[in-house]
């Protein structure tokens, strides 16, 4: 019985491993923050700030509503500290989508994916101040509709990781040392379907520098920035 029992919690363990990404990127995952399919009703405690958020076969769809001029948005109110967060998303005639973090005044940082471009970076952090955001990578790609692709994003210190498939780069910046706060979902355009987000605690990788060193540098992989999108499809 003793056996069965160990062996049991060594396939549950190596599991809970694999469905955190199998390789270790800037953090190790730990507690559970929160953890759902998607596929009921927007979860409590997330709340929907603009848009049309519904459930449309089985996962969670974001949809732009033309009368509210702005991009649909829905976000987990509070505070994380270091954190990894880890959803699927596929494109449904959306335009752009991102996952994104907020400081304690003003925006922090994202992933801002479009059918045709990834871009990882730092957001302004007061749109009336000196702050600018902070480019750590721009990839060009081709993401195809109806097509499920997997994001990450790691922040632990004053560093962050951004994954989508597997396009991966890093970035650093004072302003990722204040809290983190309400991470959110924006949708321009109709529509964005999202599943199997999960978020945890996170602690620093003690292998980071060496993993650090096979991505690249911050800025080095950069590629020529998309038309601008109209104000009402800028990041929210």
């Amino acid at each position: 019985m003793k056996h069965t029992i160990l062996t049991v919690s060594l396939i549950t363990m190596l599991g809970g491993f694999a469905n955190a990404d199998e390789k270790a990127l800037l953090g190790i995952p730990g507690k559970v923050i929160f953890e759902s399919k998607l596929e009921a009703e927007l979860p409590k405690p997330w709340q929907a700030a603009k848009g049309k958020w519904e459930v449309v076969g089985g996962v969670l769809r974001g949809s732009e509503k033309p009368e509210d001029k702005h991009g649909a948005v829905t976000r987990m109110p509070g505070k994380l500290g270091d954190f990894i967060a880890e959803y699927e998303f596929k494109f449904e005639g959306g335009k752009t989508t991102s996952f994104s973090i907020n400081g304690p005044k003003d925006h922090q940082a994202r992933i801002m994916i479009s059918p045709t471009f990834v871009t990882i970076q730092k957001d302004d952090s007061d749109h009336e101040g000196p702050d600018k955001p902070v480019v750590f990578a721009r990839f060009a790609t081709e993401l195809k509709p109806s097509e499920w692709h997997k994001v990450r994003m790691e922040m632990v210190g004053d560093v962050m990781v951004g994954k989508v498939d597997d396009l991966v780069a890093w970035g650093s910046h004072d302003h990722f040392k204040n809290d983190h706060m309400s991470p959110g979902f924006t949708v321009a355009g109709q529509s964005v379907d999202f599943r199997n987000l999960k978020i945890t605690e996170a602690t620093l990788n003690p292998d980071w520098d060496k993993v650090k060193g096979s991505l690249p540098k911050p800025g080095e992989k950069v590629a020529p920035a998309a038309a601008p999108a109209a104000k009402k499809t800028a990041a929210q």
